[in-house]
């Protein structure tokens, strides 16, 4: 068990967090959720001991540990791979540390054989003998080889640093475990891993993620960071923001007698608690949703912005030809012999561990950069849209307004007009009045799709287009692609997304491609003959 009793946080005038209190049990896994700048990373760090409040005081029982995943990929560069894991452990790697220092002496002492000796102790209650076996057991199921456990840190790529970190913070069986962003450079098969992990995990979990399929599986319960206090929920996100909305809804029917919206509330908590036998979480979750009570809910003041993507006419038949398209990218092969029709209507995910293979694919297809061979047509009546991963050229060294910026990109002159669509996208009043130079990462994206908007295309190229974003413009944009009529052509990580949106799958290699038409996401990850193929194209 760890608790927050107190706890303020201020920088300057700004208060982040004020007198929060909360206890978070074993047993259960906590989603902490709010909007981006609410305090989700800031209230892991206060809890793991990295910051320290302005009031307040974090309560660990003691003998307890507090394992932490640390972003900082440069801090293990002189260690090796499977070291990096085991320091996870600190009081398990002090005693190695001490234990080959007294060993290394060449005056051993009796005091130097006293002291060894209970090291040695506490080192075997510790299961010091099997550390290294179960360090290197964890960082194989992170799709970390054993051929890697020897080599520095230093020697590997961001992605593998992130997984070897994830593993540091898993191993030794922590009492309380805080994950920021787990699921960042993990394959689909090793997040399905750490589902299962987290799912078995006895202790306490405390997990910030942006992947609401990851929040569905893994929590019992959602924390949310809301006016600087923080709430708890009982069940995982589907269920805090469905009977939030719901709770939304009742308060603004004000005519509607209290009983019925006491029986309809009801009715959602038994339909919920039925469907939630279906999860991994799902005795511990079962029970709770059992005993939660009407005043358990309330509406959240969360803001949804509202993305629609309005065709200005539909599309002929022809949509894209491909023919041999080939392309490399720093002397490395990206994809060849690449020959590919969408048709009209077509939501196609292209999905796979290599993001700049696909990255590239869309920037060729977006005309930002030739193919080396091959070629690809575009249909008469198309109109696209391309949503890029990086959009700072669109906003470096730019001195324009949020409205002027947007003006740019329609011939429609209308004020109303182009503050509608930005109002759409939360920038209302003096907000478009911003300079979009100093927008946060998630506003950028937004001001994208509002680019997006106002062409009114009717086919879609999108790159990772959740990246930046919080959890309610994910909703909406999961929303609003499911809407879309036209024709999408998308990468994302976003579980969510790829399995409600997508009626065609495709994963693309440097050796070869997978397409699969009229298939969901989650029916081709568990297509076992798809994954057997897959394993040659890697």
């Amino acid at each position: 068990m760890i608790s927050a009793n107190k706890i303020s946080l201020h920088y300057g005038q700004r208060k982040l967090f004020s007198d929060v209190s909360i206890i978070f049990t074993p047993g259960n896994c906590y989603g902490l959720i709010g909007a981006n700048g609410s305090g989700k990373s800031t209230f892991l760090k206060i809890l793991s001991g990295d910051i320290d409040s302005t009031a307040g005081d974090i309560v660990l029982p003691k003998g307890k540990r507090v394992s932490y995943l640390k972003q900082d990929q440069f801090a293990y560069d002189e260690y090796p791979v499977l070291t990096t894991v085991i320091m996870g452990h600190k009081r398990l790697y002090d005693i190695m540390t001490e234990k080959d220092a007294i060993y290394a002496k060449e005056d051993f002492s009796d005091a130097d054989g006293f002291r060894a000796s209970e090291l040695e102790i506490e080192f075997g209650e510790l299961d010091g003998w099997s550390a290294e076996s179960d360090a290197s057991k964890l960082l194989c199921e992170l799709d970390i080889p054993k051929e890697f456990h020897e080599k520095p840190m230093k020697q590997l790529e961001a992605g593998e640093k992130v997984r070897v970190l994830l593993a540091q913070a898993l191993f030794g069986n922590p009492d309380v475990l805080l994950l920021d962003e787990p699921t960042n450079h993990l394959t689909v098969e090793t997040s399905m891993w750490l589902e299962e992990f987290l799912c078995d995990f006895e202790n306490t979990a405390i997990v910030v993620s942006h992947d609401r399929h990851f929040l569905n599986k893994v929590c019992t319960h959602i924390a949310d960071i809301d006016y600087g206090k923080i709430k708890l929920y009982p069940g995982n996100y589907d269920f805090w923001f469905e009977s939030s909305q719901l709770a939304l809804k009742q308060r603004s029917e004000s005519n509607k007698k209290i009983e019925a919206k006491r029986k309809e509330m009801q009715e959602f908590i038994a339909r919920f608690s039925a469907n939630a036998s279906k999860s991994k979480q799902a005795t511990s979750r079962k029970k709770i949703l059992e005993k939660i009570t009407i005043e358990d809910i309330g509406p959240s003041s969360r803001k949804y912005p509202y993305i629609n993507f309005d065709q200005e006419r539909e599309a002929g038949n022809n949509i894209l030809e491909i023919e041999n398209l080939a392309k490399s990218h720093d002397n490395q092969l990206m994809f060849k012999n690449f020959s590919f029709r969408v048709n009209k209507g077509d939501k196609i995910a292209f999905v796979g561990p290599g993001d700049l293979v696909k990255t590239t694919l869309f920037q060729v297809l977006a005309g930002e950069t030739k193919p080396d061979s091959g070629h690809f047509k575009w249909g008469a009546s198309v109109k696209q849209a391309y949503y890029p991963k990086d959009n700072t050229k669109y906003f470096n060294n730019v001195e324009l307004s949020i409205v002027d910026w947007l003006r740019q990109y329609t011939d429609n002159n209308d004020e109303s007009f182009i503050r509608g669509f930005l109002g759409r996208m939360l920038f209302s009043g003096e907000e478009s009045s911003k300079k979009v130079k100093v927008l946060s990462g998630g506003e950028k994206v937004r001001c994208m799709f509002a680019r997006m908007m106002v062409t009114l295309p009717n086919v879609l190229v999108m790159d990772e287009p959740t990246n930046h974003l919080d959890l309610e413009s994910i909703e909406s944009l999961n929303k609003g692609l499911e809407k879309f009529k036209g024709t999408l052509l998308f990468s994302s990580h976003d579980h969510r997304l790829l399995h409600t949106v997508a009626n065609r799958i495709v994963e693309i290699t440097p050796k070869g491609f997978i397409d699969r038409p009229d298939t969901t996401f989650d029916d081709y990850l568990a297509n076992k003959d798809i994954r057997e193929r897959l394993k040659k194209l890697y």
